[in-house]
């Protein structure tokens, strides 16, 4: 009696220490989301879309004849991915974990998908729907995130082994690239299969295994190179980078283009709207290399503030993971923030032209729908990690 009484308090109703958390669906009074996140999400989206306006006008209303078509556009999806990250807050994220493999069998089905429909830019990457194009490839990183997190949660004590910890990813990383890489869409390929890595080391992936994968990549390069004509694109393209200036009017061009507006940016920038390389110099500025016109308005300081930016959400959503009390959730959190960060610092690295044009969008920044609602759903899911967090130690 003494025992059950100290539990209780002067109501009868149980102390701190022996209430049970119970989880349902959703769990909308659990507690509230990390809100330095948050707002590190929302500032990032905010000056992404300012930035995007600025940056395709002239395209828009060159090519469309319209100067709000990419920003009319991107401002729907916008809203509709902000109001989606915030239902998917209010969802139990534990629920993933059930579906990480029907999840993955759809985005496998909608890659394949992707042949039948007409391409754009000599790719097959989109499927074409009457109101908006769809990227299965901006699924599969999330696909790959859940279901290496749930594999990696079940074989925890054993993921030093081949059997365990590379053995069940190797099939599907295989299956995702070789889809991808034939669209073809070379930046995808390359995301999905650092990501995959990125969630197997934080898994417990013996670092043994990298190396040797290293050694044998290493030898099939030069392998490929013994094959007369076999990497004579890829040689081109490397020749390209190392001189952008050997064929300025054409492979080199949108490298020019891109070095001549972060250099005209210098400390301060031209200011926002007056960027000159933006009016159809610099090909495409609304997408991958929306950074260059960034830097040119901004300037060296507005650029590097940027950058911290996503430098604090990468930082703030590792720190959501290490305080979830669930694997799954934590290695979630990790893989989906270190997409944002590795897909962020690889599109600085081919504006700034040091490493090949492999055509990586920037995030919050870079036009696309999809892309962009699907980014904002898996801040939402962090999100979502953080407010159960909260209610579990509440």
């Amino acid at each position: 009696m003494a025992g059950e009484a100290a539990g209780r308090d002067m109501q009868g109703r149980l102390s701190a220490p022996q209430k049970r958390v119970r989880f349902s669906l959703f769990n909308i009074k659990a507690g509230g989301v990390d809100l330095t996140f948050l707002i590190l999400v929302m500032l990032l989206l905010s000056i992404g879309l300012v930035m995007l306006f600025s940056a395709s006008y002239p395209n828009a209303l060159y090519y469309r004849g319209n100067s709000f078509f990419f920003i009319i556009n991107q401002l729907v999806f916008a809203v509709a991915g902000v109001v989606l990250m915030m239902l998917v807050t209010t969802v139990n994220y534990k629920v993933l974990q059930k579906f990480a493999w029907p999840i993955m069998w759809v985005t496998v089905a909608l890659l394949a998908a992707v042949f039948a429909f007409p391409a754009i830019n000599n790719a097959q990457r989109w499927i074409h729907t009457p109101f908006f194009n769809i990227q299965p490839s901006e699924i599969a990183k999330f696909a790959v995130v859940i279901l290496f997190a749930k594999i990696a949660v079940k074989n925890y004590d054993k993921m030093h082994t081949f059997r365990y910890g590379v053995q069940p990813f190797l099939p599907i990383l295989l299956i995702l690239s070789g889809l991808i890489v034939m669209q073809p869409h070379l930046s995808g390929t390359i995301l999905v299969l650092a990501i995959g890595a990125i969630m197997m080391i934080c898994g417990g992936t013996n670092m043994k295994w990298f190396v040797f994968a290293a050694l044998l990549g290493i030898a099939g390069i030069a392998g490929l190179i013994m094959v007369p004509g076999m990497l004579e694109h890829a040689t081109v393209r490397l020749a390209t980078w190392q001189d952008p200036f050997s064929d300025p009017r054409g492979a080199g061009f949108q490298t020019i283009q891109s070095l001549l507006a972060i250099g005209s940016g210098g400390l301060m920038g031209v200011g926002i709207g007056n960027s000159r390389q933006k009016f159809l110099y610099l090909p495409e500025p609304q997408n991958d290399f929306i950074f260059s016109i960034v830097s040119e308005e901004l300037g060296f300081i507005g650029a590097s503030l940027i950058i911290l930016l996503f430098a604090l959400l990468v930082w703030r959503g590792f720190v959501i993971g290490m305080r979830c009390r669930d694997r799954f959730g934590s290695l979630v959190a990790v893989g989906l923030t270190a997409q944002v960060g590795l897909q962020t610092v690889l599109n600085i690295m081919v504006v700034t032209n040091t490493i090949p044009n492999t055509g990586v969008s920037l995030p919050f920044f870079s036009y696309g729908g999809s892309s962009l609602v699907m980014l904002l759903c898996q801040m939402g899911v962090v999100l979502a990690i953080s407010r159960q967090t909260t209610m579990e130690k509440s």
